[in-house]
Order: structure tokens, then sequence, then C-alpha cells
């Protein structure tokens, strides 16, 4: 295994402190939880998190405009509910705490459980759960994952306009229903805590409706063009979203060149195109990955003025844009 660590038992704690160093807003409490120096003193304070492996999500988007508190978790595995209440206490001001949890069965249980030990100190608290992944047939059982971070970077905006938590919980809701997403990869991660990868890949096969946890996906095929690709990820997309007009978030997985994601994006763009399906804004990067696996996810959202205005706002995350 080639890996740039000193230990696999301290990856976690190297990479936070390292983080802490070029992200000077930010700080480490409780050993796992990244918050913001400058504590919002009114207004719906917003928390997130999962394990790491991720990167930037979650800790790199606490900042003005989008979270006030990330809790990570060691690599693939779901922070702890005592954490995840640490994260809630340091950030709430009165106003109240919103949850965004990705639907895993660890992170549900854990938030949950930090929510109901939260509230038994009168913290008010509520949440929203992210099932994004299209991947999964039964809704309920649906993933979250890369549209977590438009549902970051939304609600962090209402929450900047003085929204109550019930309103954001209301909207916010509301854009889950209207985004959808699809990944792929060419080759697995490499999880550095096992020494082993999410999956066995041969090299000239590909792996479509893949998890940002090495999970296995929908099925395996021959390696295909970017047109192919693009092609089959939005004719499955569109089996939900309808919309005439859309926001794209073409997001690579950890491994992928940034020049491989624009590829993706002009072919994505052609497709939509073809449907009469009109992009109002981009997002192209690195935002969920899965350690070092080479592919993309592929986010529609039905667009509209106020996700517009929310996803344009300005942030001082250096990881959003």
């Amino acid at each position: 295994m080639k890996k740039l660590i000193q230990d696999k038992t301290t990856i976690l704690s190297d990479m936070l402190e390292g983080f802490a160093l070029s992200n000077a807003d930010n700080e480490v409490i409780s050993e796992t939880v990244v918050v913001r120096k400058d504590k919002k003193q009114k207004g719906v304070a917003l928390v997130s998190g999962g394990g790491s492996g991720h990167e930037p999500a979650h800790a790199g988007y606490v900042a003005e405009g989008m979270l006030d508190a990330a809790v990570c978790g060691e690599i693939f595995t779901s922070p702890t509910p005592d954490k995840i209440l640490d994260a809630i206490k340091a950030v709430d001001n009165g106003d109240g705490v919103l949850l965004i949890i990705k639907n895993y069965a660890g992170d549900v249980m854990n938030f949950e459980m930090a929510q109901e030990m939260a509230e038994m100190e009168d913290i008010k608290v509520n949440k929203v759960i992210v099932r994004d992944d299209i991947a999964v047939e039964d809704h309920d059982m649906r993933r979250g994952v890369a549209g977590t971070v438009f549902v970051h970077k939304y609600a962090g905006y209402l929450a900047e306009q003085g929204e109550d938590l019930d309103t954001i919980v209301k909207k916010t809701e509301q854009l889950l229903s209207d985004m959808r997403t699809i990944g792929m990869a060419l080759t697995p991660p490499m999880v550095p805590s096992t020494g082993k990868y999410g999956f066995d890949l041969d090299e000239g096969d590909m792996e479509i409706g893949i998890g940002i946890h090495g999970e296995r996906g929908l099925k395996r095929e021959a390696v295909q063009p970017i047109t192919t690709i693009v092609t089959e990820l939005v004719q499955a997309l569109q089996q939900e979203i309808q919309s005439s007009e859309v926001i794209v978030m073409v997001n690579g997985m950890g491994g992928t060149p940034l020049s491989e994601l624009n590829v993706t994006a002009k072919y994505v763009n052609e497709v939509l195109a073809d449907h009469d399906i009109a992009v109002k804004d981009w997002f192209v990067g690195d935002y969920m990955t899965s350690l070092d696996m080479q592919g993309f996810s592929l986010t529609l959202l039905e667009s509209n003025d106020e996700r517009l205005a929310a996803l344009q706002a300005p942030t001082k995350s250096r990881y959003f844009g």
C-alpha cells in the first residue's frame, strides 16, 4: 500500500491537525469536531459530518455561509454520538441547530441519538436526511452522496438570511425532493485503514452506481467513451428529474483529474441540450470524494431563483464554488 501517511491509526488526528494549520478561521475541539472560531451569535447553526475519506467534505465546508461545525469519524466510519453532541453544544446560540445527515445506518443512528441527548439539555434541534443516490431503488434506503454539499450551501444561505429552523427544514426538504445523483468508477478506492480496495475491478471495466464508501455499483461493464457514460447516467437521472432548468454538479471521486471532469461537463451539457434542458449553473470539481477513487458522480438539481441565489452567494469556504 502506497499512501502518504505516518501510521494508519493516526490518519484522522494527523489530517485534522494539518487542516487546522491551513484553515485559520477554524479550530478543532473534542479531538474530531471542526468549528468556526467566530461562533455565530444568532441564527440557526448547521452541523454535518460523517466518516472521513470524503474530503473536502465535511470539514472543508465549515465556514461563513455554510456549516458551523463538522464532526469527523474515522475513515468511512460514523462519528460517535458524544462527539456530535459536543458539536451541537459548541454552536448552539439559542436559535436552533440543524443536523444534516447522510442516509447511512450508522450516521442516522448516531446523529439521532445526539439529537435526543441535546433535546434533554433543552437545545432545539431538527434534522434533514439526504437521500440523493438513485443507484438504490428503495427511496428510504437511498444513500446521501454529493448532493449533500448543495444542502450545506442552501441551508447555510437560508440561515444567513435569518430563516427560522422550521422554515429551513421545510425548504431543504423540498430541495431534497428535487435533487438526484448517480456515480461511476473506473477504479475502487484504497482504504488506508485496512490496506484493501473497496471492491475488485478489472482493468478494462467500470462500475456504474457506486457509493462513496467503496460500495459496488448497480452493474459492471466494459469502459465506454465519455459520451456513452454520460448519456447512460443522464438517462437514469431523467427518470426522476424532469425539469427543463437544472443546476449541475460534476463531482470528482478523489482520483480524477480536473481536466477529465471538465471533459465530462462538456458532454453532460451536450446530452442535456439534446433533451432541451438548460443548465443554469455548474459546479465542477472535488466536493464529496471517496479517497482516491477514479470516477465521478453527476447531480441534477431543479433550478429556481432562490436556489441559484443560495448556491451563488458568497462563502468563506475555499472548497465550494
